[in-house]
C-alpha cells in the first residue's frame, strides 16, 4: 500500500456521517481536533516541525524557513461543508505528504525548505466566512469580526477556538508567517467537469488559471408571526413569499447574466409547521466570470426580495501568477489550464501578493460538496507525481 492510500484510509472515518456517507468536519469541533492531531502526527513521522500561526493555521516545515527560506508551501484544508465529499481539501494535504515521501524514496534532496500547510476553516461551514484562516492570516478578515461570528447554536468563533485550546486573542495578520512563504501550490480535486471530458492520462491533472469573482450575501426578511390555520391569506405578512421570490430570481438572474447563484442556507423563525414565520434569514452565493454580472445578479435578488442583501464576504477576480502557472503546466507536460468558480486559500494568498498556483485532479462525476465527489486512485497518484514534479521544479 502506498503512503497515499495509508493516509487516506486513516482519514476516512473522521467526521463521516453514517447515514449520508458525507462528512461533517467543521472548524474548531472535536472532529476538527482529530484532523489536526492527524496532521501533526503525519508531520512528526516525517521529522517536520509543526507550528501554528496567529489564525490557527498549521505549518509543517522540512527545514527552518527563517534561516533557509522563504520556502515552498504545499497544502490545503481538512474541514468540510455539511455532508461534503471526502476529497475537497484532504486530497491536497495527503498528496503533499505523499509527494515528499515519493521524493525521499527517489533520493531527491531539497534545496530549500518545503512546508505542508493545513488552513483552518476554509469552507466557512460553521461561522459563515469562507477561507477564514487565510483571510485572517493576510489581514483581509477583521479579527474582532471573526471572534464575534456565531454558529447556528450561538457559539462564537472565539468561544469555539478557546474550547479547542486555540487562543482567539492572537487573531490578526501574521507578517512573520507570510514572510516564510516564497511560493504556494495547492492541489485540489476539480469541482466540475472540465478534466472529466479530457480522455486518458492527459486529463488526470490540470493547472488553474484564475478564480472567478464570488461572494456571499445575507437576506434578512421580516414578516409577522401568526396562526397558519386561522389567518386569512389577505391578512398574512409571510416572509417565506419573499424568500421564494428571491430564490427564483437568483436562478433567473444568473441565467440572464451568465453567472451562478444559489440560495443554499435558510433560517426560519419560529420554524413551526403550523405557524406563519416572523422572520427568515437566507444566504445567497453568487459567482461568475465577471464581477459586474455577479453584482447585477445580487441586485436583482435584492429587488425581488424587497430587502438589501448584506455582503458577508467577497473575493474579486483572482488570477494566478502567469509565469508560475505556465512554468508548472510545461513541467507537467502541457497540462490543461482552466479557471475555477470555487474559492480557495491559494486565491487569498495570491490576492495578497504571494506567488501561488493550483493543480486540479480529475473528478469523473463532476460533483463536489457532496458524497458523490470522487477521484479515481490512478488520478490521485498522478496528482502526487505531479506535485512531486512541482517540488523538483521549485525547491530542488
Amino acid at each position: 500500500m502506498s503512503s497515499f492510500e495509508s493516509m487516506w484510509d486513516d482519514l476516512a472515518p473522521i467526521g463521516r456521517d453514517p447515514h449520508s456517507g458525507g462528512y461533517r468536519r467543521f472548524a474548531w469541533t472535536s472532529e476538527d481536533g482529530a484532523l489536526r492531531e492527524w496532521f501533526a502526527g503525519e508531520s512528526r513521522r516525517r521529522g517536520m516541525d509543526v507550528v501554528a500561526d496567529r489564525a490557527g493555521n498549521l505549518w509543517a516545515w522540512t527545514a527552518d524557513p527563517d534561516t533557509h527560506g522563504p520556502g515552498l508551501v504545499l497544502g490545503s484544508h481538512l474541514d468540510s461543508v455539511p455532508d461534503g465529499g471526502a476529497f475537497d481539501g484532504p486530497l491536497g494535504i495527503v498528496s503533499a505528504f505523499a509527494a515528499l515521501d515519493l521524493l525521499r524514496e527517489r533520493g531527491v534532496a531539497l534545496a530549500r525548505p518545503v512546508a505542508v500547510a493545513c488552513f483552518a476553516d476554509e469552507e466557512g461551514a460553521r461561522f459563515g466566512v469562507a477561507c477564514a484562516g487565510s483571510r485572517l492570516l493576510t489581514g483581509v478578515l477583521d479579527p474582532d469580526r471573526a471572534r464575534a461570528l456565531t454558529d447556528d447554536g450561538g457559539t462564537t468563533m472565539a468561544e469555539a477556538m478557546a474550547a479547542a485550546r486555540a487562543d482567539p486573542r492572537h487573531l490578526s495578520r501574521d507578517d512573520e508567517t507570510l514572510r516564510r512563504i516564497g511560493t504556494f501550490v495547492e492541489l485540489h480535486v476539480e469541482q466540475g467537469r472540465a478534466l472529466a471530458d479530457v480522455p486518458g492520462e492527459a486529463g488526470a491533472v490540470g493547472v488553474a488559471s484564475a478564480i472567478w469573482p464570488h461572494g456571499r450575501w445575507r437576506l434578512d426578511l421580516h414578516g409577522r408571526a401568526d396562526h397558519a390555520g386561522t389567518t386569512r391569506l389577505a391578512d398574512r405578512d409571510d416572509p417565506m413569499l419573499a424568500l421564494a421570490a428571491a430564490t427564483l430570481e437568483a436562478r433567473a438572474a444568473a441565467e440572464r447574466h451568465g453567472a451562478l447563484a444559489t440560495v443554499g442556507k435558510v433560517r426560519v423563525h419560529p420554524n413551526g409547521v403550523n405557524a406563519i414565520p416572523s422572520a427568515v434569514t437566507a444566504w445567497l452565493d453568487a459567482r461568475g466570470p465577471f464581477e459586474g454580472d455577479v453584482r447585477r445578479v445580487v441586485a436583482a435578488v435584492g429587488t425581488a426580495s424587497g430587502t438589501a442583501p448584506v455582503e458577508e464576504s467577497w473575493t474579486p477576480h483572482t488570477p494566478f501568477d502567469v509565469r508560475l502557472r505556465d512554468r508548472l503546466a510545461a513541467a507537467l507536460g502541457g497540462a490543461p489550464v482552466l479557471p475555477t468558480g470555487a474559492g480557495h486559500d491559494a486565491g487569498i494568498l495570491a490576492a495578497a501578493g504571494i506567488p501561488a498556483a493550483m493543480l486540479f485532479v480529475r473528478n469523473p462525476t463532476g460533483v463536489s460538496h457532496s458524497p458523490a465527489e470522487h477521484a479515481e486512485l490512478p488520478d490521485c497518484l498522478a496528482g502526487v507525481s505531479a506535485l512531486a514534479r512541482v517540488v523538483e521544479e521549485l525547491a530542488c
